[in-house]
């Protein structure tokens, strides 16, 4: 069963996006005409784009899909009896970075000796 793909208009707002790059970017001299082909340019590139980024995120989806069904299929098969986790199953450990809080400790210390002068 074959699909065929239908030429769809393209959105007013990738219009008014690749008319407005096209203005810009117009030089002097240049007719309307070629501004008017220029943003055609742009718009097809903005949709190729957003194509790309579709087929990227389902691409993604189908990936976390499959890992989740892994670890669901894995904890059903391979839980213990005390239901402790598997010993070669990754744990997740978040650190945070000392920086930021040491930036806001010397900001609101300069603050202090601003205020007591």
């Amino acid at each position: 069963m074959a699909t065929s793909r239908k030429q769809t208009a393209p959105s007013p707002e990738t219009q008014a996006e690749a008319m407005q790059i096209a203005r810009a970017t117009q030089k002097p001299g240049q007719t309307k005409e070629q501004t008017k082909l220029i943003a055609q340019g742009i718009q097809k590139g903005i949709e190729q784009y957003k194509k790309q980024q579709k087929a990227k995120a389902r691409e993604r989806d189908k990936l976390r899909k499959k890992q989740t069904k892994e670890k669901q299929a894995a904890q059903t098969t391979g839980s213990t009896q005390d239901g402790a986790l598997d010993s070669n199953s990754p744990s997740v450990v978040y650190k945070q970075h000392w920086l930021p809080w040491l930036l806001l400790i010397a900001s609101w210390g300069g603050f202090a000796a601003y205020l007591l002068q």
